[in-house]
């Protein structure tokens, strides 16, 4: 039923809702009568209205992409990066409810850390036949390197995700436990943050727990656990970097805890330290909080291909000398064969009965389950009983005849690969869709952080809903979709704030800090060449764009000769223009239109506009963790900045498109003026714009001034346009238009922000930092000498004598004087890559 209007009443709200029958329904005790907890909230927004329900969710999805909240979804035809999907309509668990399931959850992490400290301690479990030794040490997740190894006061869980589902009686049940590294926490943080943006008149109204005190806890127990360093301890997040899925979550947990975020190749290990390679040097690192699988973690002593870990790391946890969260070796136990034996593990480890039970699971290493399993194979799920990426859960009852026969094979084969889970009638929820309440099945994750000798629970979670009501898998990566998670109280809710005036003082410590990865370093450098570079494809785009469509030219052979020069300036090696019939200048005028738009919008060239500020982008998000969030929301206005339907932009449509790309890349650039505090980053950034500014200024020159002649001399009046400087030549020389006082403008005024002289002063500025500094003893000062002789040789020469012309119509001198300062720009880009930058990527393209 589709809702509009002003103002709607709750039952007429929820009167197209409609669950299946034998399902239990989170709003909905029975069709048409809520649950006593979602009375208020559905009155609530009732009173919005579906207009304005609509209006601010398209807002609140802006502010999802503004933000740059992605998860990445592997294989996908529509591009890897996909903006977060959250639906607007919360999931609600009432006090009562809550409380129990605190309480089991806590009992559970107490359990299964328990279960950990024996397994890689006195196998006390192995030895009295409570478990069996084929689910431990034939487990891929049970690492020998790990066994023995000393865990700080036994917590090997510093945080635990479990998956809940509800079933049609209305008890949850645990169906997954994630103990290695678990993800969700930060989406679950922003979609709170989000949703109290859009809603903020709900979240005054109606009571919610909120989650920030869960991060505090989260963030002071990760302190306390450095041995050596107690007042400021070095705290990295080591993520596997932004391919991976929920990449986003690391650099947004980075950020919010303050901790720094590397990759494998940022730290290394030395005499059994690990350590954070930095510009200034090795940094020791007391704690890892680590977003790698285990395997991954070590490829000396764990996974041997591993390019993602630390060579070396477990001796360092091994000698003490620092600690991982979660401990390595916690993969272990999500395997969901352990479930079964959890009940009597709790009996044997904590003398207590297990709470929150575990839906009801079989493993086939056993021959009594796993002739249940055959038996009763059409209402079970099959899954792998260890980690295995390749197979996907198998649902009985839809296999086939051959497929049943196969499957069966395959168990009686291996059965101790296997294990079969009762298949859950998943309960349903509400989502905002199509401007009315729809049912969807819902899997909630809660999250435990460790706090002392215990656990704390999250006051909400991360609930993800499927993407239709037929649909029994909830996944991100199958489509579906998250929803923020209300915990409501039985009491007032406590406000929380992150400091306190009680707080011991800290120690004053001015500048920029010093803990920049080389690796960081390196992003940050391209950063600001792939910014430039397209801000300049920018500006020359929109001054050939313009000169096509408007009234700048008369459309003749002098201006197509004009164009096709400044057109030559970009070295397009893609180029699908021919220009060997100037004389047919209609079609050649419609093909070098083609061209333009072409060099906007097609994604597939390399030397497109959109791809540059694709790499832009990426290269910006190697290092989100160190942007500020004005700087994250304008890079992330890239994709719209260029985004439309290739082969059907209009040339109106491209101009407005160029000209909100130049807008965006110009805040930036007004960003890192303004708001970046000016430690080595901000100067390896500004090294890495002047450099390409430079080169592109040099390429223009020796493009449009050297080879000069009456037949192009329109030009002169682009290369300003392109540069940004015509209104400043027009208050100096009006309309008089010479190559001399151009040249002087653009090359050697050193008040011009766009001239050459400006972007060298400006260069060498940067680099006598970085060379002062401590690391500086390796920097390229040869390279540095020959780029400041060819700018003196450069600007010491006569202008007017550079600009006059041969017999040929070129300018020999001004070409040599170019050339050399050309050559020694890459030169010196390529010393300090070699110097300071050991980790480039494999797709960037110079």
């Amino acid at each position: 039923m589709s809702i509009s209007g002003d103002t709607l009443d709750a039952p007429l709200l929820c009167a197209g809702y409609q669950y299946p029958q034998g399902v239990y329904d989170e709003m909905s005790a029975a069709p048409g009568i809520l649950r006593p907890h979602w009375d208020k909230f559905i009155e609530s927004i009732s009173a919005l209205g579906g207009d304005e329900l609509a209006r601010r969710w398209k807002i609140a999805q802006q502010r999802i992409r503004e933000n740059g909240v992605t998860y990445n979804v592997y294989a996908d035809p529509l591009g890897m990066d996909r903006p977060w999907s959250l639906d607007s309509v919360p999931l609600l668990i009432p006090p009562a409810e809550w409380k129990e399931l605190e309480a089991g959850l806590i009992q559970r992490a107490h359990l299964l850390n328990s279960i950990l400290a024996d397994l890689y301690g006195p196998q006390q479990l192995l030895h009295d036949g409570i478990l069996p030794p084929a689910l431990v040490l034939a487990n891929p997740g049970f690492w020998r390197p790990c066994h023995g190894m000393p865990v700080p006061v036994q917590p090997y869980l510093h945080l635990l995700a479990v998956d809940l589902a509800r079933a049609p009686d209305g008890q949850w049940w645990v169906i997954a436990d994630r103990t290695q590294a678990p993800s969700g926490a930060g989406y679950a943080l922003e979609n709170r943050t989000v949703l109290a943006e859009t809603f903020p008149d709900l979240f005054r109204e109606f009571p919610v727990q909120r989650i920030a005190s869960f991060f505090s806890t989260f963030r002071n127990n990760l302190l306390s656990l450095s041995r050596s360093r107690r007042e400021n301890p070095r705290m990295v997040l080591l993520t596997p970097g932004p391919f991976n899925e929920t990449y986003f979550e690391h650099s947004y947990l980075a950020r919010y805890l303050g901790f720094t975020l590397v990759q494998g190749a940022d730290l290394t290990v030395r005499d059994s330290r690990v350590f954070l390679q930095t510009l200034d040097g090795l940094k020791p690192v007391d704690v890892i909080l680590r977003r790698l699988d285990d395997s991954f973690c070590d490829p000396i002593e764990l996974r041997h291909d591993s390019f993602l870990g630390v060579a070396g790391l477990v001796e360092a946890v091994r000698a003490g000398n620092v600690v991982v969260a979660n401990a390595l070796g916690s993969s272990l136990i999500e395997s969901s064969a352990f479930m079964p034996f959890l009940p009597r593990m709790s009996r044997q480890l904590l003398g207590e009965r297990l709470k929150l039970p575990s839906i009801a699971t079989w493993w086939c290493g056993q021959p009594g389950p796993l002739q249940y399993v055959v038996d009763h194979l059409d209402n079970l799920v099959i899954k792998p009983a260890f980690s295995s990426p390749g197979m996907e859960p198998v649902f009985g009852g839809k296999l086939t005849g051959d497929q049943r026969a196969s499957m069966i094979a395959r168990l009686h084969e291996r059965p101790y690969q296997f294990s079969g889970q009762e298949l859950v009638n998943l309960s349903t929820v509400p989502v905002w869709s199509e401007n009315c309440l729809s049912p969807r099945r819902v899997v909630l994750r809660v999250f435990l952080a460790a706090s002392g000798d215990s656990w704390v629970v999250m006051p909400g979670g991360l609930a993800r809903v499927s993407p239709s009501l037929d649909t029994q898998v909830v996944s991100m990566q199958r489509g579906g979709a998250s929803k923020d998670t209300w915990v409501l109280p039985d009491g007032p809710v406590d406000g929380f704030t992150p400091q306190s005036p009680g707080d011991p003082p800290v120690s004053l410590n001015r500048g920029a800090g010093s803990d920049l990865p080389s690796r960081a370093a390196d992003h940050l450098f391209w950063l600001g060449r792939y910014a430039e570079r397209s801000e300049h494809l920018a500006r020359v785009l929109r001054c050939i764009l313009r000169r096509i469509t408007g009234e700048f030219g008369s459309s003749g052979i002098s201006e197509w000769d004009s164009l096709i020069k400044l057109y030559d300036c970009l070295a397009s090696p893609h180029s699908r223009l021919s220009v060997d019939d100037p004389q047919g200048h209609l079609d050649q005028w419609r093909d070098l239109e083609h061209e333009i738009l072409s060099l906007i919008f097609e994604e597939q060239r390399s030397d497109s506009l959109s791809a540059n500020l694709t790499r832009t982008a990426r290269t910006a998000a190697h290092v989100r963790a160190s942007l500020s969030s004005d700087m994250v929301h304008i890079v992330n206005q890239f994709s719209a900045a260029h985004a439309s339907a290739w082969g059907y932009a209009s040339t109106g449509e491209a101009l407005a498109v160029l000209d909100r790309c130049i807008g965006t890349l110009a805040a930036l650039r007004g960003i890192e003026m303004e708001n970046i505090t000016r430690g080595a980053g901000w100067h390896f950034l500004g090294v890495g714009r002047r450099i390409e500014r430079a080169i592109q200024l040099v390429d223009l020159f020796r493009g449009i001034i050297v080879p000069l002649s009456p037949g192009t001399w329109s030009t002169l009046n682009m290369l300003l346009e392109v540069a940004d400087s015509s209104m400043t030549y027009r208050s100096r020389y009006f309309t008089v238009l010479q190559a001399a006082p151009v040249l002087d403008l653009l090359m050697c005024d050193h008040a011009n922000p766009r001239s050459l002289a400006f972007q060298l002063e400006d260069l060498l500025e940067h680099c006598r930092y970085l060379s002062d500094k401590p690391s500086g003893a390796a920097w390229p000062v040869y390279k540095q000498n020959r780029l400041e002789e060819a700018a003196a040789d450069l600007f010491g020469a006569d202008i007017r004598v550079l600009c006059q012309p041969d017999e040929r119509n070129m300018r020999e001198q001004l070409d040599q004087l170019l050339a050399a300062t050309g050559a020694a720009l890459p030169a010196l880009s390529d010393a300090i890559t070699n110097v300071y930058f050991s980790h480039a990527e494999l797709e960037r393209a110079s």
